[in-house]
């Protein structure tokens, strides 16, 4: 049962990019299960920096076989930007395969996103205004366009025409400018065809590989707690994340994964609004995002920092069925004096030792937090779990403790080789 799933455990931008691309070198194939262009992964090997958003971080590797699965939302002009971006750098796509079961992402869908979240005045989600959200509630209302259909080009040109001129219906009555309907299907006509060589029904590519002895890894974008159904509600994205998306997002079912990794920050951030108990503001904070680099791939935007929160941590095992954790970024924390970390919330003068299920109750927890001595010195020379400090061995001892399952990986540095290896729960 050679699958293994990567998941985000916290609210994204965890690193799983560089955990992707450690374990992308013993898999034949690398799977975005979910999300869009709203996502990105940043991988660094060596002196050079990918920022990838749609393309499977596998794409670095020759023996790899990128695949955009049925969950994702594809927004085309941005795909095609990625892949002459990388061709240019010398990395061939020629081997990606878009699933002819994905939805496109079109004009009316980054319109609509716009208009959606100006019309919630003080109670912006933060979304990055792509597309991604409308896209999926087609999906769900069965109106939009998957890539397959562009195999008949004039059915897919009515089909998009179709749905250009209802959505200009709609923006009509909001006073709204109105799409160039003709420009809108000549633009994805041609996009389409260009499309049509990445084309593929990668379930069975994916199964056929399976019988084949294949090992496949499968990526997600975002996060557990942005998880549309386990995230904090309404603070989430589109699409679910964790492990059992993984599943209806490529095909597989269950039975073939042998392994899901929960990747986690040595602390945490999110982007956008939401509650967030062990956000860290002011001077401190500043201090983590500007060591960390905690700026989003995608947008630039910002993101906010905080503790690590093993209250949400052990959710995100249980929700995941995680079996193990890549715990990434230590080196960010090498020279704070002391590292905190979250092991409880305080609700009402009670201890929780529970993730809340609702966003209004976690913006009202207090964080207990148990504090570990800063270890001082630098992590990026570590290459064996003998070379970490007796206080990162402390923090890895809390985290197993709390989560009951083994932090496998450790990241010590911002490049591919910067990681110490644990434990192989498999």
């Amino acid at each position: 049962m050679p699958v293994t799933v990567v998941v985000g455990t916290q609210w994204g931008d965890e690193g799983k990019a560089k955990i992707i691309d450690l374990l992308a070198g013993t898999h034949s194939h690398v799977v975005r299960y979910q999300g869009g262009h709203n996502a990105g992964h940043t991988v660094v090997v060596g002196e050079e920096r990918y920022a990838l958003q749609l393309v499977p971080s596998g794409v670095l590797y020759d023996h790899v076989t990128p695949v955009i699965g049925n969950g994702v939302v594809v927004d085309m002009p941005t795909l095609f930007g990625e892949i002459d971006t990388l061709e240019a750098r010398g990395v061939t796509c020629k081997r990606l395969r878009v699933s002819t079961l994905a939805h496109l992402i079109f004009p009316w869908h980054q319109r609509q996103d716009a208009i959606s979240e100006s019309l919630r005045g003080e109670s912006k989600l933060g979304t990055t205004l792509k597309g991604i959200g409308p896209a999926y509630a087609d999906k769900v209302k069965r109106i939009g366009v998957r890539a397959g259909d562009i195999r008949d080009r004039e059915r897919f040109r009515t089909l998009v025409k179709e749905r250009a001129t209802q959505e200009n219906m709609i923006f009509a009555s909001l006073h709204e400018p109105l799409l160039d309907v003709d420009e809108v299907v000549a633009q994805s006509d041609v996009l389409a065809q260009r499309l049509l060589p990445y084309l593929d029904d990668t379930v069975n590519l994916l199964h056929d590989s399976l019988d084949d002895g294949a090992a496949i890894l499968l990526e997600g974008a975002q996060a557990t707690f942005l998880d549309i159904d386990h995230g904090t509600y309404p603070y989430v994205t589109s699409s679910n994340p964790t492990a059992g998306g993984a599943c209806a997002g490529s095909g597989i079912g269950p039975r073939h994964i042998s392994r899901v990794i929960g990747i986690a920050k040595a602390y945490t951030t999110r982007v956008g609004s939401g509650p967030f108990p062990t956000e860290v503001l002011g001077e401190l904070g500043d201090r983590i995002v500007d060591v960390g680099r905690e700026f989003g791939t995608v947008t630039g935007r910002r993101r906010r920092p905080g503790w690590l929160d093993l209250v949400m941590l052990r959710h995100a095992v249980r929700v995941n069925s995680l079996t193990d954790i890549a715990l990434t970024k230590l080196d960010v924390l090498d020279d704070f004096d002391t590292v905190r970390v979250c092991v409880g919330y305080r609700l009402n003068d009670s201890i929780v030792t529970s993730f809340p299920d609702d966003a209004e109750t976690l913006a009202r927890v207090e964080c207990v937090y148990h504090d570990i001595p800063g270890w001082k010195q630098t992590l990026r020379t570590c290459r064996s779990e003998a070379d970490l400090p007796a206080q990162v061995q402390q923090l890895l001892s809390l985290v197993e403790s709390h989560t009951g399952v083994p932090v496998s990986v450790v990241g010590v540095g911002p490049e591919r080789d910067d990681v110490v290896l644990r434990k192989n729960p498999t």
